[in-house]
């Protein structure tokens, strides 16, 4: 018995228009027998009478929803040695689930009186609890649903053992990624975006590694970033981390950040990690005219 794989019991919860159900999509993609929204009464009974990978979908609908009583269910799931439950809470800001609702012209299930505003403050409060224990926050606000759903591959798929890594190049501007767990600024190194002749490129040309790379300071970044990385990886496997995000920043999230998560990349992999690599302002990558005025910012 010891040597059977325990079983996934992925309690998937959040606040109502954050994304649960395209988690519980996602994971049934995966092979997951999924369950939404069942009396709480029965959720400890599915679990252990589960012979698959279970997703079960919780929140302030379920008849007799109580925080408390969905932590107690899990903390005696956790005595299961049959079982690896883990709690997901999808959350987003305020502004994002009311445009949510807004396109949608759905009414918040806790909004009795129509006042959206208002459900999602409830539900956040009642939800409160959840959030805290959770074992993966994730913030959908900003989050495409490809990139939630690769997200949800890299850390409930079965295709390989071990620890997942996720490398994020960004742009400081538009925000830290939410699911970092660790984050590197690239923003001190040599720009290309000041050299008209780079400025319409990528972090992937090699022009552009070339242009970084004879910044004086940059192997030596490089090499105590790796030595950081390398340090942290075991201790996170120790830990039981089934996946980390590893997150490179610069002013665009065009040039130095990503070649920074390239070269990362090729480091890692080389050396035996699974990896996933993700441009988050790759989208905004835009040819700019060599001959356009360079703004005091990039």
């Amino acid at each position: 018995m010891s040597d059977m794989p325990k079983l996934q019991i992925v309690l998937v919860t959040g606040l109502s228009g954050a994304g649960k159900l395209s988690i519980l999509r996602a994971l049934e993609d995966l092979g997951f027998e999924t369950v939404d929204n069942p009396p709480l009464a029965s959720l400890e009974e599915l679990a252990t009478r589960a012979e698959k990978n279970l997703a079960i979908g919780v929140d302030a609908r379920s008849r007799g929803f109580a925080a408390a009583s969905v932590l107690e269910s899990l903390t005696r799931l956790r005595q299961n040695p049959r079982l690896a439950p883990s709690l997901v809470f999808a959350t987003a800001k305020n502004e994002a689930l009311l445009r949510r609702y807004s396109e949608t012209r759905r009414r918040h299930p806790l909004a009795q009186s129509g006042a959206i505003a208002k459900g999602i403050a409830l539900e956040r409060e009642l939800t409160a609890p959840l959030a805290r224990a959770a074992d993966w926050l994730v913030d959908t606000s900003a989050l495409p649903l490809a990139r939630l759903r690769m997200l949800i591959e890299q850390h409930f798929g079965a295709a390989a053992p071990g620890m997942v890594l996720s490398l994020v190049s960004f742009a400081y501007p538009s925000g830290l990624p939410p699911e970092a767990d660790l984050v590197f600024d690239a923003r001190f190194l040599r720009n290309p975006y000041y050299d008209p002749a780079l400025r319409p490129l990528c972090g992937r040309d090699p022009e552009i590694g070339s242009f970084i790379e004879q910044d004086p300071d940059f192997e030596i970044y490089f090499s105590k970033v790796l030595d950081i990385i390398y340090f942290l990886l075991p201790r996170f496997v120790q830990e039981g981390k089934k996946y980390a995000t590893i997150c490179v920043g610069c002013t665009g999230g065009q040039h130095r950040s990503v070649y920074m998560i390239e070269k990362l990349s090729t480091h890692l992999a080389e050396s035996g990690w699974r990896v996933g690599v993700t441009h988050r302002e790759a989208a905004k990558f835009q040819p700019v005219p060599a001959n356009s005025e360079i703004p005091a910012k990039e």
